[in-house]
């Protein structure tokens, strides 16, 4: 088995991707987001179709429902993690290392931030639509309950708790994608990611990205909720959430932690890929 990263190795490792992503012509950086968001959808579809179908578990033991949904989910941050695709939630704390490093500016570092967003928003809400096309959310298929259920709470918390869980889910996507950096092999991407994201997922947080395919996906099969209620019950909290939780909580410090004789300047950084 391939040694891994140390700790200080991994942070090199993802300040030059960071740096890379940074200088990538934007018309790149969003087809690479925008499958993103699609690969984060295709794991949260699987997860609300195997979920949804354990109709006896959902009366028995919610508990290990929460579980399965969580353990199936990651298959999307595998896939963006191990094909190169974007994803924005990661990018909260990814692109923190070369800021703090002042290798990339902060208008780099934030270009970085809403181009990823919006390209993983048109991706998420493109692969709920076309799961209802496919017929994947209509009214009769026996797991369209779960999803009107799961969606329809997410916009009934107030603010500064799908702030927190925000902040929550994010932690725990940043430390998944720290994992996978640190490991020299794919397998070990894949135990990397897979605990973390199991985690978030089972403890019911809110994960901008995947929301952006579990609510129209729900709004798509007839839930009463609205787009307004929608960006302000859940989106822009959660999203925040996301950014405090990737960039402050985990991209920070371990950039600080681990950047001792490594801080540069802007001049440093590729011009272009």
């Amino acid at each position: 088995m391939a040694e891994a990263r140390s700790p200080a190795g991994t942070v090199d490792v993802i300040d030059e991707a960071a740096v890379a992503k940074s200088s990538l012509p934007r018309s790149r950086l969003a087809v690479m987001s925008i499958l993103g968001g699609m690969l984060i959808a295709v794991g949260a579809l699987l997860a609300v179709v195997v979920a949804g179908s354990a109709t006896g578990l959902q009366a028995t033991n919610p508990g290990l429902v929460r579980l399965v949904m969580g353990a199936v989910f990651p298959v999307g941050l595998f896939a963006v993690m191990l094909t190169g695709a974007g994803l924005f939630t990661s990018d909260c704390a990814t692109q923190m290392v070369p800021w703090y490093r002042r290798r990339v500016t902060g208008r780099a570092m934030l270009a970085v931030l809403v181009v990823a967003f919006l390209a993983n928003a048109v991706g998420a809400v493109g692969l709920a639509a076309l799961g209802w096309a496919g017929g994947l959310l209509n009214a009769d298929q026996e797991w369209t309950p779960y999803l009107l259920s799961l969606a329809e709470g997410k916009v009934s918390h107030n603010w500064g708790e799908v702030f927190a869980k925000g902040m929550l889910a994010n932690m725990l996507v940043c430390v998944a994608a720290w994992q996978a950096y640190s490991s020299r092999s794919s397998s070990g991407k894949i135990l990397g990611i897979w605990f973390p994201v199991m985690a978030f997922v089972a403890l019911g947080t809110e994960h901008s990205i995947a929301n952006l395919f579990f609510i129209p996906a729900a709004m798509f099969s007839g839930a009463d909720i609205t787009i307004a209620q929608f960006l302000t019950a859940n989106l822009v909290p959660s999203t925040l959430g996301n950014w405090v939780g990737g960039a402050l909580i985990i991209g920070l410090p371990y950039a600080w932690l681990y950047s001792t004789g490594r801080v540069g300047h802007v001049a440093d950084a590729p011009t272009g890929q």
